[in-house]
């Protein structure tokens, strides 16, 4: 009975909205710094609720962040937009590396107030 009313209260609030973080599974490659490597990623804003900013994280296999540099820590991308960007890491943390993340910050807005923050990962190939 309760998952009913949950479904229920789901489709009432409208349909899911998301982001996609591309590839799926990326790999490590040597950067062009001396131990470092990096991986390739690109970020795509399909949220039409008024979400624009994506926080990027690296984590481990226990979710434990990991360091790391990017352009971008926080990215600004408006709806229907996409960014590519690069994540590095230092050779004493890339093995540890799991999960590379974005998730969605929510802000209030005047107009809409989006109710669910997503988050979307993309594993490491081992």
């Amino acid at each position: 009975m309760k998952l009913v009313l949950v479904l229920l209260l789901f489709s009432y609030l409208g349909e899911a909205v998301g982001h996609d973080m591309t590839p799926t599974y990326p790999t490590w490659k040597p950067s062009h710094v001396d131990g470092v490597f990096k991986t390739e990623l690109e970020l795509f804003n399909k949220r039409d609720d008024g979400v624009e900013w994506y926080e990027i994280g690296v984590f481990d296999e226990n979710w434990a962040p990991i360091a790391f540099v990017s352009r971008y820590k926080i990215i600004r991308l408006k709806y229907l937009s996409r960014v590519q960007f690069d994540v590095y890491v230092g050779k004493d943390n890339v093995a540890m590396a799991e999960y590379v993340c974005s998730t969605s910050k929510l802000r209030e807005s005047r107009n809409k107030k989006p109710m669910v923050a997503t988050r979307i990962c993309s594993r490491f190939k081992p």
